[in-house]
């Protein structure tokens, strides 16, 4: 009698059938985690901003320029008061939304991040690959009467 070794046609194709079924049911759950790190990491962001927004308002206040709108006098230095260089521009005590503003003070790998602003005067910070304003942390400087907004847009994450 002959002793074969090895698997049947059939066994193959039924761990083939079964395996095809656990990756389409296992499969829509993984889908997901690249649109779920993407908001972690715009989180993430907002955090920091926050954090930065605070810094320089600390600092404003000892400076005592919190309540001076935008202009020529209403700015922070970063490092020490001699340095003219590293200058963040404030509204109202609060980092502006533009290049001088808050794009200084928060600190990121402009390789990770793309931060850029509209005509509307929000500032967008998101990832600079598979993000877009749709996924994005958004600044809008300070007013006389209120704290800057500082938000997520995770729609197209």
């Amino acid at each position: 009698m002959k002793r074969s070794a090895g698997f049947t046609l059939i066994e193959l194709i039924i761990v083939i059938v079964i395996l095809g079924i656990l990756a389409v049911t296992a499969a829509p759950k993984f889908m997901n985690m690249q649109g779920e790190a993407r908001i972690s990491t715009i989180n993430g962001m907002k955090a920091s901003v926050q954090s930065a927004a605070n810094m320089v308002y600390s600092k404003a206040i000892i400076k005592g320029i919190e309540k001076y709108p935008a202009g020529a006098s209403a700015s922070v230095p970063l490092d020490s008061a001699t340095n003219t260089t590293n200058v963040v521009t404030t509204n109202y005590g609060y980092p502006t939304s533009n290049d001088t503003g808050i794009k200084v003070v928060v600190d990121f790998n402009s390789s990770d991040w793309t931060a850029t602003s509209n005509a509307s005067s929000t500032y967008y910070f998101y990832p600079s690959t598979g993000g877009s304003t749709t996924c994005a942390v958004t600044y809008v400087a300070a007013t006389s009467t209120a704290t800057p907004t500082i938000s997520t847009v995770t729609s197209g994450c």
